[in-house]
């Protein structure tokens, strides 16, 4: 084999390399002011929005290869708001999540399947104590205004569901509905 072709091919190779290096996990920090987390609940049949705020979040992104990825978000419960005060103080109580005791709701990815823009998490909620496996889609995006290869700044959009009975919050049954909906805004930025 010539040496030019031995020096292209090494050359190749190395590049190639070098590549898969870079495509690693990325940290991204989530911009709270910008990032929405909403659940809707059925109070006496009719759909009802509430809000979350978001106390932390780790997440460290493979864009590549999202199964690499690793995402743990905790969610302020004290925080939280049912859309009107009596349904809040209801919500916050021990027979729901128990606010006093628990003040914090987490998530832990487990396994990450898909694309970028279509993907599943499939982790761990703690609710009140209780931790149980549930599934969120996903989906990652630029942010609006952002160049084509600009991905210092996404969004990533999670939704899902779970029945609040599993985690031990079933108070207030004859009111509130089991199901609760979930719908995650969050808008991140790479460190």
């Amino acid at each position: 084999m010539p040496y030019i072709k031995r020096l292209s091919l090494c050359a190749a190779i190395l590049l190639s390399g070098s590549s898969a290096l870079l495509a690693a996990p990325q940290l991204y920090l989530l911009e709270r002011d910008a990032s929405e987390v909403g659940f809707t609940y059925y109070l006496d049949g009719r759909a009802t929005m509430g809000q979350m705020p978001v106390s932390s979040a780790s997440l460290d992104i493979d864009l590549n290869h999202i199964e690499n990825s690793e995402i743990e978000v905790t969610l302020n419960a004290r925080q939280a708001r049912a859309g009107f005060l009596f349904a809040t103080e209801a919500m916050k109580s021990a027979q729901v999540l128990d606010v006093a005791r628990h003040g914090d709701i987490r998530f832990v990815a487990r396994d990450i399947s898909g694309t970028v823009h279509k993907a599943q998490l499939r982790g761990d909620l703690t609710v009140k104590g209780v931790t149980q496996e549930i599934v969120m889609d996903a989906q990652l995006f630029r942010q609006r205004g952002s160049a084509v290869a600009d991905l210092d700044r996404l969004s990533i959009l999670l939704t899902g569901e779970l029945d609040r009975h599993a985690f031990g919050a079933g108070g207030y049954a004859n009111l509130v509905g089991p199901k609760i909906k979930l719908r995650i805004l969050a808008r991140i930025r790479r460190e």
